[in-house]
């Protein structure tokens, strides 16, 4: 329908390459609405008349309960809707729907009414999983755990301390994609094909119409700039790179050696061969799709570079990978919420790998302090009597006066002081001492449970407001087609 100005039509292969009939199924629903806005638009400035505007928006309307024909020959979502329309109601009415815009600004359009509302739904689903996060960290406040450095035990913590660190990591990735969307949330429509158009339409009132803050003023930049696109992306890659470090510590956690955790039945696979295997497949695919994504943004930041200013067709190939991208985040973390709420913590398990290694050293140096040793030299110390301790086999606590008489000796340091203060530290004591804001201590827990769950709240209230502000947009632009068209 578009090739008036070329004298044959394309060939069924270079059809296929170009067309982006399969992509674009994403964006038909939007593609429908911002074509009713724009038509209201220009019969709400006199541009078209009221018996036109009444015939293209039936036909919309109808389009909505259509099932989409991906082999109409149509080179892409947008010529097969207008050509259906002027089938529809003929050229005389549905020929004059595509007045005053471009291809160009059309799909810039759908795009950014799709990321919205992925956004929007990714927003949710990471308050959810924060909310299961937050929910096993109640009930695993005293559940005691090494934690790590270097895959090495480091220090006693808390099975609620690690989950709310996560909790604080996903806090990020909400805010960063709630910020996004102020980027995302601004109208392209009505820039035309590049440089805008001599026609006198009104862009603000479409951008309201279809819920946007704002428009994006610049023509150019309205039609052909995608950073808004790698920005949402990248916020995703991020937000999966995230989910895939929690896999990374479930699956070591559900190994024999480990059994720090057991999943449930629904997110493991069995092996094909070996009758015993409960394998971690759900989060091992969580690590390869946090790759695809990764690739999806390496693909869309390596077609944008080279690209001079204006439209280029390169752009089609960017689609994809966004719904590539929101598909498997959403999937992501509705699996994680489930897997969390089902999630069975060996808790004598992770006590025992605590108990059994040296994760007091840092609290009898740090006792060493308090009574006015230098900490380097509490340092040294301490290392000494790990060192011994580690060679004989036993616990600190087991060690005999000759060989804390020796170490002291070395430093000048009262031995019967630093038997007392290696017979009073113990995992227990380790964690009610810890009073450092933000620390894995008892009592840190309770507080910043206390604190993010008020979170939750504030952030469940903004999202409500943001949705409700697009739907009631949507839903005054549903009475004024419905007024139009009875």
């Amino acid at each position: 329908m578009y090739r008036s100005r070329l004298g044959t039509d394309l060939s069924d292969i270079t059809l296929n390459y170009v067309s982006s009939i399969n992509d674009d199924v994403e964006i038909f629903f939007y593609d429908i609405l911002g074509s009713q806005a724009h038509s209201l638009m220009l019969y709400e400035n006199k541009i078209i008349t009221k018996n036109d505007v009444s015939k293209i928006l039936s036909a919309l309307q109808s389009l909505k309960k259509e099932k989409l024909d991906t082999l109409s020959g149509a080179e892409d979502i947008h010529e097969l809707i207008e050509s259906l329309v002027i089938k529809k109601i003929g050229m005389g009415s549905g020929g004059k729907m595509h007045t005053a815009r471009s291809r160009n600004d059309q799909v810039a359009l759908d795009i950014r009414m799709k990321i919205r509302d992925d956004i929007n739904i990714i927003c949710n689903c990471i308050l959810d999983v924060i909310e299961a996060l937050i929910s096993v960290a109640k009930i695993h406040q005293k559940t005691v755990m090494p934690l790590y450095t270097h895959l090495q035990q480091a220090q006693a913590g808390l099975f609620s301390h690690y989950l709310l660190a996560h909790v604080d990591v996903l806090f990020r990735d909400f805010e960063r994609l709630y910020t996004t969307f102020v980027h995302v949330n601004q109208s392209p429509l009505g820039a035309g094909p590049v440089g805008g158009t001599s026609i006198a339409i009104d862009r603000h009132s479409t951008a309201r119409m279809l819920g946007f803050d704002g428009i994006v003023e610049n023509s150019l930049d309205a039609t052909s700039t995608r950073d808004f696109v790698v920005e949402y992306v990248a916020m995703i890659a991020i937000l999966m790179t995230n989910l895939s470090r929690i896999s990374e510590d479930f699956i070591i956690w559900t190994t024999s050696e480990f059994s720090f955790i057991e999943l449930a039945d629904e997110f493991t696979s069995p092996s094909s061969v070996m009758p015993q295997k409960k394998n971690p497949d759900i989060l091992e695919l969580t690590r390869g799709k946090t790759a695809q994504v990764i690739g999806n943004l390496t693909a869309n930041l390596t077609t944008l570079k080279g690209l001079a200013s204006g439209y280029g067709r390169d752009l089609q190939q960017i689609k994809s990978s966004i719904w590539s991208s929101s598909k498997i985040s959403i999937s992501a973390l509705m699996i994680f919420k489930s897997i969390l709420l089902t999630l069975h913590v060996n808790e004598k398990k992770m006590k025992k790998a605590a108990e059994t290694s040296y994760l007091i050293a840092l609290d009898i140096a740090e006792k060493l302090v308090q009574n006015q040793i230098p900490f380097r030299t509490a340092h040294k110390i301490t290392g000494e009597l790990v060192q011994i301790a580690h060679g004989s086999k036993i616990s600190m606590d087991k060690l005999g006066m000759k060989d804390i008489s020796k170490i002291a000796k070395k430093t000048k340091t009262d031995p019967k002081l630093i038997t007392k203060i290696i017979h009073s530290s113990n995992i227990t004591s380790s964690l009610n001492e810890r009073k450092s804001f933000g620390s894995s201590g008892y009592e840190e827990q309770k507080r910043m449970i206390t604190d993010r769950i008020q979170k939750i709240s504030i952030y469940r209230t903004k999202m409500t407001k943001r949705e409700n502000d697009i739907s009631k947009a949507l839903e005054n632009l549903s009475n004024k087609i419905n007024e139009l068209i009875k």
